[in-house]
């Protein structure tokens, strides 16, 4: 007999409260500990190891900063902002991330699936606030400076309504919008830091987050059709855009821009092949190749002498100035109206970026700490709206490129940013001749792994045909619904999943594996052996109020017998015997003698005398798990069937005793537990 250990009984009030004046107290020790885990630039940059490091970190860096500027460029169309937005938001993420990150390798800055969902709010207000989404109007040439609003859409809107008492054009409401969508984001995280809700992370699993980037995905695409072969529809808006807008391009490919689509063709060409032998000789290369930039900066000289805009109507980026715009308080009244959208932004910005923080933390072997990867992501958000940026992520392509040329610490990012800089500060109107086709060509391209996972579709069925299942509903929610409630889909379908995994668990009855100890399911394997007088239910999944029909009807289906039936017919045929023999007459109903009743009422399909039920899969008992099991109990007892339980968990034996199974005192506990279904086999045998 194994005896319990007694447990000390933690006064749960006095813990919280030594805690609490532990936090409340300050010394110049724990200020100095709590900026160096708030900054933790501050514990490894005096460690930093010059001629070990530098090489890698500068290296990736400038690899990092020469992907950042086009891409940056391009992601401003998925957000509907000008590309000099994305420039500010991969400047400040990179250098914000460089103070407050603990992972030495991630790339935090713009990432795709954050720009279409800031892209989308972006869109659904400009459209209440009576803007023409419209943004393939040929842009007029500007003076460069960043006061002037942009002159292809010069339509000016009072927003009195949301609390901005002047006027204010299309793109000023745009980047008021996602700077205020962005810091309710922000908020949010840095909340869940301080509350420790990082745990919200675990209720997307890898099949729901690898479904809604497909999907996502497919809505970049969708998006981007309209620029590679130049035709001008309206930006679709709200749920079913994917199909809304392919009935658009299909009414209106007849429109298409003859030079835009030859751009097109060639720059995905170009894009691709670059990639794929890329990644077939990623080995001899010690740095990836800089396509992107290479295009772009061969596209642009092509546009520009080539006079595209004017000579073929080819959609360019139009005027990106230069130097910084003075920082702005994002406007309270717009936060209220996007409160409930940074929402899953902010979850999603944060899962991407601790998860691929821990995969190659794991793969470098270094510790990261999930809280302070929170805050550090929550104030790339805060912080850079401020300065007309929008939300950041990390991103996996830009990661795997960062680690590939050597980084080793975050040094990397500040290079990135320098060049970023650089950029912003000199180089960013000789751009303004790049045509838009060619950045939807570089968007397009980057989606190549996420749309590579259609090819993973069957071997993921052949693995888990649940996993499939919530892949394919996130997907299809993701891409044909809306991002947002593709999201909330796929989290509630997953839920759903297990909630009806445990609803109807897999049930067997066990054989004995002859000349051992031990027992498995009859159905599962060959040449096992039943025990005489004795069945063994397995029942494999928690038992509580959801399942406890299915565990009563498994139960009666495969032992053959169930108690409540047979008591009552018991008690007919108790109630006819009685009624007989009050009239003297001693034959019964049934024309059969008193000694052939007694047999008739001992049914012939009980051929056991004892149940034994294997809890060893059972991992916890609410009130109705239990009561379930004393009615078994009580229902098999009246039958003369013996209910012995086998390989409890700890937990199922507290809810067990608390519920009064054992009796008041626990004295007939030895007879109804037992450590392994052998013992309780044996039991059985020897109190026939």
């Amino acid at each position: 007999l194994m005896e319990r250990k007694t447990h000390v009984k933690i006064n749960r009030k006095e813990v919280m409260l030594a805690k609490l004046r532990k936090s409340c107290s300050c010394t110049p020790q724990k200020l100095k500990n709590f900026l160096m885990d708030f900054f933790p630039v501050l514990r490894w940059l005096p460690k930093y190891r010059i001629k070990e490091y530098i090489w890698g970190d500068v290296m990736s860096g400038l690899v990092i900063g020469i992907i950042l500027v086009p891409q940056a460029i391009a992601y401003s169309l998925l957000a509907g902002l000008k590309p000099i937005y994305s420039l500010y938001t991969s400047f400040f993420a990179n250098i914000i991330y460089f103070l407050m990150g603990t992972s030495r390798h991630v790339s935090v800055g713009i990432f795709s699936l954050i720009s279409l969902m800031v892209g989308q709010v972006v869109d659904r207000e400009l459209l209440l606030a009576g803007f023409d989404l419209n943004d393939d109007v040929p842009p007029a040439l500007g003076d460069g400076s960043l006061q002037n609003d942009n002159l292809s859409n010069t339509t000016a809107f009072n927003l009195t309504i949301v609390g901005i008492n002047a006027k204010c054009g299309k793109e000023c409401y745009a980047i008021g919008i996602a700077t205020a969508l962005t810091f309710m984001a922000g908020v949010y995280q840095v909340l869940m830091g301080i509350f420790r809700l990082g745990f919200v992370s675990v209720y997307l699993s890898e099949s729901v987050l690898d479904g809604f980037a497909t999907g996502a995905s497919l809505t970049i695409l969708t998006a981007q059709v309209k620029y590679l072969i130049g035709i001008k529809i309206p930006r679709s808006q709200g749920h079913g855009m994917l199909v809304i807008t392919w009935i658009n391009i299909f009414r209106n490919i007849s429109q298409a821009n003859l030079c835009d689509v030859i751009t097109s063709a060639i720059c995905i060409v170009v894009l691709v092949t670059a990639k794929e032998l890329g990644d077939r000789y990623k080995h001899k290369l010690k740095f990836p190749l800089p396509t992107e930039l290479v295009v772009i900066v061969v596209a642009t000289l092509v546009s520009h002498y080539g006079k595209l805009n004017e000579v073929y109507a080819s959609s360019v980026s139009g005027a990106i100035p230069t130097g910084f715009i003075p920082p702005k308080v994002p406007e309270f009244n717009l936060m209220l109206r996007v409160a409930l959208d940074a929402l899953p932004l902010a979850i999603v910005s944060f899962v991407f970026t601790v998860s691929l923080s821990e995969m190659f933390a794991k793969k470098y072997a270094y510790t990261i700490r999930a809280n302070q990867e929170m805050f550090a992501v929550g104030f790339c958000n805060i912080i850079p709206s401020f300065f007309h940026s929008f939300a950041t992520s990390a991103a996996l392509a830009k990661t795997l490129v960062k680690t590939s040329t050597g980084c080793q610490t975050q040094i990397s990012g500040v290079i990135s940013a320098m060049a970023v800089l650089l950029v912003l500060l000199f180089l960013a109107p000789l751009f303004y001749s790049l045509q838009k086709c060619v950045l939807a060509c570089i968007i397009i391209v980057s989606l190549r792994g996420a749309l590579r996972k259609f090819q993973d579709v069957p071997a993921r069925y052949h693995v888990n045909k649940v996993d499939t299942l919530v892949w394919v509903v996130t997907m299809s929610a993701s891409a044909l619904v809306s991002t947002e409630i593709g999201l909330l889909v796929g989290i509630v379908f997953s839920m759903l999943c297990i909630i009806v995994r445990t609803q109807r668990p897999r049930t067997a009855l066990l054989g004995q594996i002859q000349d051992t100890s031990f027992y498995e399911d009859d159905l599962e394997y060959e040449n096992l052996s039943t025990v005489p007088k004795v069945k063994i239910f397995r029942f494999e999944a928690p038992l509580y109020y959801a399942n406890r029909n299915y565990f009563l009807k498994s139960l009666y289906r495969l032992t053959n017998l169930d108690p409540n039936l047979e008591a009552a017919r018991r008690k007919k045929y108790e109630k006819k015997e009685k009624q007989h023999l009050k009239k003297g007459n001693h034959r019964t109903a049934n024309g059969l003698g008193i000694g052939e009743t007694i047999l008739q009422l001992v049914p012939k399909q009980i051929d056991f005398q004892a149940l034994v039920v294997d809890c060893s899969s059972i991992s916890f008992l609410d009130t109705t798990g239990v009561n379930t099991l004393k009615e078994i109990l009580k229902d098999y007892k009246n039958l003369n069937i013996s209910v012995l339980l086998a390989c409890c968990n700890p937990s199922v034996i507290d809810s067990l005793k608390r519920g009064g199974y054992f009796g008041k005192d626990f004295g007939c506990m030895q007879e109804m537990l037992f450590y392994s279904i052998h013992n309780a086999v044996l039991f059985a045998k020897d109190h026939k």
